[in-house]
């Protein structure tokens, strides 16, 4: 049975639907329109009474929150496609640490740059330059100490690339195309390199076109 992936095509969807590309495994895709409020229909909130997405309907099991999702997926299908794990305790508590990472130093400072400077207009609130400039200040803090740990290893979690990388690379993907900030990866040399390498993944790539 193919996965059933509900959300939009934004960065927490991209995310999943790239982990299972890297597994080669098969999915389609349910668009959930937020700006006309899908997310928040009985129906949806049967699947996720959150009311938030992605969510994932894997025949009789239902799973939301995205990086809970690729651990999943990584874990059941740890001998298909890409190993995004670690073949030891000790590289996977490596990976599950960036991941961890990216979601609390990361993914927040972008998401606010990105609300701001691309969505503000299309969900009727003001534009917050204060906001913004604080949320660049926290994302290059966090892109300096990035920048060390990628100047001692190729990919975050170690020589392998793994759930710590492919977790960045939607949020990424906004930062250096729709709210314009790609010097903030171009300034950092060992960011940079580490950016080239893993949006240029074929799994990426099919993820962008559909």
């Amino acid at each position: 049975m193919v996965i059933k992936v509900y959300g939009p095509a934004y960065a927490s969807s991209k995310r999943l639907m790239l982990c299972l590309a890297e597994k080669g495994i098969e999915f389609e895709p349910v668009p959930i329109d937020l700006f006309k409020g899908e997310h928040k229909t009985p129906e949806f909130l049967e699947l996720q009474p959150f009311g938030q997405v992605p969510v994932i309907q894997d025949g009789d099991y239902t799973l939301y929150e995205s990086r809970a999702i690729i651990r999943y997926y990584a874990e059941k299908y740890k001998s298909q496609g890409t190993d995004l794990l670690g073949k030891t305790m000790e590289e996977r508590g490596v990976v599950e640490q960036w991941v961890e990472i990216e979601a609390h130093n990361y993914h927040p400072p972008i998401l606010d740059m990105t609300m701001h400077i691309s969505f503000a207009s299309k969900l009727g609130f003001t534009q917050d330059e204060k906001l913004i400039n604080e949320s660049e200040e926290k994302l290059g803090k966090a892109l300096d100490i990035y920048e060390k740990r990628l100047s001692e290893s190729k990919y975050l979690g170690g020589e392998f690339f793994s759930l710590a990388d492919l977790s960045y690379i939607p949020m990424t993907e906004y930062l250096v195309g729709p709210i314009e900030k790609e010097y903030m990866i171009r300034d950092r040399k060992h960011v940079s390199i580490w950016w080239d390498e893993i949006s240029n993944r074929p799994s990426w790539k099919k993820i962008q076109q559909l």
